[in-house]
């Protein structure tokens, strides 16, 4: 009954893809989705989510393993470096980009600002977030196509590091 979120998850289910960091909720290393909105793993009593729908970062890519538009924005992009923030951020940006599919730098900013990164600067991360819309649009057959830099990206980590970041 005492248990968090986040315990379950990583210590008793083996999702260790949700990072704790701070353990007071501030960071955003370990947001999960709940019913499909971000909340703060190490806030939460496991029990709280009995009955809810929980989608950890490893439900995120498809169940072939392709990922998912945010991921793959994310590698495209290189939206991280240690990538200890990432599954919390791309966790958060895929219901960003659900409720706000096209969102304003400003709107990018705001649905981001509760998640922390100490290595990336943010710059990456926000044309990753520009990048997944892209992404999503054009599988919904819009028109898009925005490149995350001059090379359309820089390389970096691998996909699977994302998944089981």
């Amino acid at each position: 009954a005492r248990r968090l979120l986040s315990d379950l998850l990583r210590h008793y289910l083996e999702l260790t893809g949700t990072h704790v960091g701070c353990e007071h909720g501030v960071c955003g290393c370990c947001t999960v989705l709940m019913d499909g909105e971000p909340v703060r793993s190490c806030l939460m009593l496991a029990v709280t989510a009995s009955g809810h729908e929980v989608t950890t970062v490893e439900g995120l890519a498809e169940p072939d393993g392709t990922m998912s538009p945010v991921q793959q924005a994310f590698h495209e992009c290189h939206g991280l470096q240690c990538g200890f923030c990432t599954p919390g951020f791309l966790c958060t940006v895929t219901a960003l980009l659900r409720d706000n599919p096209r969102p304003t730098e400003d709107e990018v900013l705001e649905g981001i600002s509760g998640n922390l990164c100490r290595c990336t600067g943010y710059q990456n991360i926000i044309k990753a977030v520009h990048r997944a819309a892209d992404l999503q649009a054009t599988t919904a057959r819009e028109p898009g196509g925005r490149l995350c830099g001059p090379s359309g990206g820089s390389g970096g980590s691998s996909p699977q590091n994302e998944r089981e970041a």
